[in-house]
């Protein structure tokens, strides 16, 4: 339970040593998205509660599967993985409701000085939120997430060679009531644990696939919003497991199915949270001249950023004409084939939605990139010249296409000024090296596909 009349450092303090359990999670985000962590005892967590603690910089010298990059500077066996100082977020304590509400609290990295490690992705956000408050807006974001769930644990999935995987359900049933039914425990447990964790859905409902869900996270400030993203990802697979259950985001895990999305939702507010102002009432679309020029930025630094929002080799499987994902550099008023979405009309709810991002995202750096790259467009006073495209975004490929595969968006961010300018040398060099190092281990990898189209024929 996240408790919102939990508003200082000392009554998070107080909360804790109230509880009853022994033990405090504390956990950190890598440069994939994965939580990592360990759990503390209360006294050890009392103990660094303000003074921070080191944690294995390994975290960010290792991949998705933990084999060590050879080409990243940060840390390496040329450094020795010493720790890092990793400073906790007080403010992010929740109790886990289906662990016997023992309590959690979120960490980041920080330099010497206290201030946000450069290839940190949560201090990455927490550095372009300064920045757009410092200007005078107020960011507010959501995402939410499309996924697939199996009749499978890591056991059998290991037994099985990750082949004949059995999802939770049959059939292509979108917004189904009697799917929802047919697992209604854990159904009810996802909506009803993850509001007790602080972590509010706004919806909760079946795809189009075999045991595929999509969830809407209720909106709140980016880094709020992006630390409900990182934990409903894990609490999601962690209440699963307690229903013998696997799910995956990945972004697309079979070729015959729609991939999974995690689209993003934001708008700017004044400091007050009084206005939005990406709605203006004296426009046709009803959106502002400060909405646009967001709109004008993410078009223009997109191609730049784009492992950002799709940082694996598979997420390039999800962008594919035809599969509800954008492969154009395109905008659209209320069209669900462009790579932006405007939903406008409404004081309350004018928003952008960037359909880019697959559920394969890290919440942070997805963020990061959304917030930066607007804000670019309104520091630069970009025009949105490119008219919005009415009807098959897919067709619409006048101002190009996103790049194809993880290796040509990787090189396209690696060459760009504008990405450094957006988030620092540090941190895109350590960020592209990742992405070199996945696209390597992707390489010499032979695939199902290739056996059953050379191995008797060639």
């Amino acid at each position: 339970m996240k408790n919102e009349s939990i508003k200082t450092v000392d009554q998070v303090i107080n909360s804790i040593k109230e509880n009853p359990c022994i033990k405090v999670k504390i956990a950190i985000t890598d440069i994939d998205g994965i939580l990592r962590g360990k759990v503390v005892s209360k006294e050890k967590f009392l103990s660094i509660a303000n003074s921070g603690f080191g944690f294995c910089d390994v975290v960010f010298g290792w991949d998705s599967g933990d084999v060590a990059y050879d080409n990243a500077r940060f840390t390496g066996w040329h450094t020795g993985y010493p720790d890092a100082h990793a400073c906790l977020d007080l403010l992010t304590f929740r109790e886990v409701p289906w662990e016997n509400k023992i309590p959690l609290v979120l960490a980041d990295f920080c330099n010497d000085s206290g201030n946000p490690l450069s290839i940190c992705p949560r201090g990455l956000l927490k550095s372009i939120c300064e920045a757009c408050l410092t200007a005078g807006m107020q960011p507010v974001f959501s995402q939410e997430f499309e996924w697939f769930n199996f009749q499978e644990t890591p056991e059998s999935l290991v037994a099985k060679k990750f082949t004949n995987i059995e999802p939770l359900t049959p059939g292509m049933f979108g917004y189904s009531m009697l799917r929802s039914s047919m697992n209604s425990d854990y159904f009810n447990h996802l909506f009803d644990f993850l509001s007790e964790f602080g972590v509010p859905l706004e919806g909760l409902h079946t795809e189009t696939g075999p045991g595929v869900y999509e969830a809407a996270i209720a909106y709140s400030e980016v880094l709020e919003a992006a630390d409900r993203a990182v934990l409903f990802k894990t609490g999601v697979k962690e209440i699963a497991y307690q229903h013998g259950i696997m799910a995956s985001f990945m972004a697309k895990w079979n070729e015959n199915y729609p991939g999974c999305s995690g689209h993003i939702h934001q708008s700017l507010w004044d400091m007050d949270f009084n206005n939005n102002l990406f709605y203006h009432q004296g426009q046709e679309s009803e959106i502002s001249p400060l909405m646009e020029h967001y709109i004008a930025g993410q078009l223009h630094c997109m191609p730049h950023i784009l492992p950002m929002y799709a940082p694996n080799i598979n997420s390039y499987k999800r962008l594919v004409e035809g599969a509800w994902a954008p492969t154009t550099l395109t905008w659209g008023l209320d069209n669900r084939t462009t790579a932006l979405r405007v939903i406008a009309g409404n004081p309350k709810s004018t928003r952008l939605e960037t359909r880019v991002c697959g559920s394969d995202v890290n919440p942070y750096l997805a963020m990061s990139a959304a917030l930066a790259s607007g804000l670019y467009g309104i520091k630069h006073q970009l025009p949105l010249d490119q008219a919005p495209t009415v009807g098959n975004g897919y067709e619409d490929k006048q101002y190009g296409k996103l790049p194809s595969s993880l290796f040509e968006a990787t090189k396209l961010m690696q060459q760009s000024d504008i990405a450094k300018e957006l988030f620092g040398k540090d941190f895109v060099d350590h960020f592209v090296q990742s992405r070199i190092w996945e696209c390597r281990q992707f390489a010499p990898a032979v695939t199902d596909w290739e056996l059953k189209r050379y191995f008797e024929i060639i």
